[in-house]
């Protein structure tokens, strides 16, 4: 009888829900907030997928390089949606509950296309370092086959890794409170809630971190590295200015991310956290699409194309007009 008393009253304090807090201030700043992540939501919707749609309608785009940018662009998309338009309804004050469920699914997911995502900008890093140090036998090497196999690869990894993770905190116990001061359910906020042993997740989460960043990271630093001893050996400035084309959309993902990325894990425990968190999960996949679509010119032809909009370059600025 004890016993069965003991399970009833843990099902009755369990925590079923969680309310999320955004940022402090007053509601006319909630509301101005509310429309900055809408209109960032709506541009990162109708900046990645056109680089999807042209996969499927201009056959010159069908290389492994623009494979490797729609999955990126399609991995963009579900990042965004999994914490945005919650985020933005606790910011109007229409929703700042969120189920059990609900948070722990959005942990998982934010936290496996997170991993995916460092990845596949290793992936492209060693497809640009296959096009500028072995171009002669680029397409020999970077064939289709492989390269979806590298994608698969990725998402694989991605998910299987958090996998590992989403086994352990599926066992902690929330017994209040139930207040996750944040637009998200992030892992330090399940940590601190948590009203069991956190020491296995927090080495776990730790563990893989160290994985995923430390082996997308070496990866792709070793590939630029090459990559610029390759660039600087060519004798022509024309030359030189072309190979670095061809990949300075990428370098410049990877820099923001990886950024984004090393100053969200500095300011955890700051008051800036918050900030960095928009930073991570909001900036890149609306400006990746931007970057990449400025700085490829068969990528502008074929949006052109598609768009119906017609592109002008005044003083090195693109500017659209309908």
């Amino acid at each position: 009888m004890d016993l069965i008393a003991s399970r009833e009253t843990e099902n009755h304090t369990r925590v079923q829900e969680f309310i999320l807090l955004v940022f402090p201030g007053t509601w006319y700043f909630q509301m101005s907030l509310a429309e900055l992540f809408s209109v960032i939501y709506v541009l990162t919707i109708l900046g990645n997928v056109p680089i999807i749609a042209l996969m499927g309608t201009h056959p010159r785009l069908h290389t492994p390089m623009y494979f490797f940018l729609c999955n990126l662009s399609f991995l963009e998309i579900w990042y965004t949606t999994a914490c945005v338009p919650k985020a933005i309804g606790v910011m109007l004050e229409t929703s700042q509950t969120i189920s059990f469920t609900a948070c722990k699914m959005q942990l998982i997911f934010s936290l496996a296309t997170g991993s995916t995502e460092c990845f596949l900008l290793a992936v492209m890093a060693y497809d640009r370092y296959l096009a500028i140090c072995h171009p002669l036998h680029y397409s020999s090497l970077m064939n289709r086959t492989f390269s979806a196999q590298l994608v698969l690869l990725s998402w694989l990894c991605g998910f299987l890794a958090i996998s590992v993770l989403a086994a352990i905190i599926s066992r902690l116990s929330f017994c209040g409170p139930n207040i996750i001061n944040h637009f998200l359910c992030d892992i330090d906020s399940w940590i601190a809630l948590s009203c069991t042993d956190t020491h296995l997740v927090e080495l776990v989460t730790f563990i893989l971190s160290i994985i995923v960043v430390v082996v997308s990271c070496v990866i792709t630093f070793v590939s630029y590295v090459y990559i610029i001893s390759t660039i600087l050996r060519i004798p022509s400035a024309q030359g030189r200015q072309k190979a670095f084309s061809t990949c300075s959309a990428h370098l410049t993902v990877v820099t923001i991310w990886y950024s984004s990325l090393t100053f969200l894990y500095v300011n955890s425990a700051s008051g800036l956290d918050l900030v960095v968190a928009v930073l991570y999960s909001v900036v890149p996949p609306v400006m990746n699409p931007v970057i990449y679509s400025m700085r490829n010119k068969e990528l502008k032809v074929a949006l052109r194309k598609l768009t119906g909009w017609r592109l002008f370059t005044e003083n090195k600025r693109s500017v659209f007009l309908m």
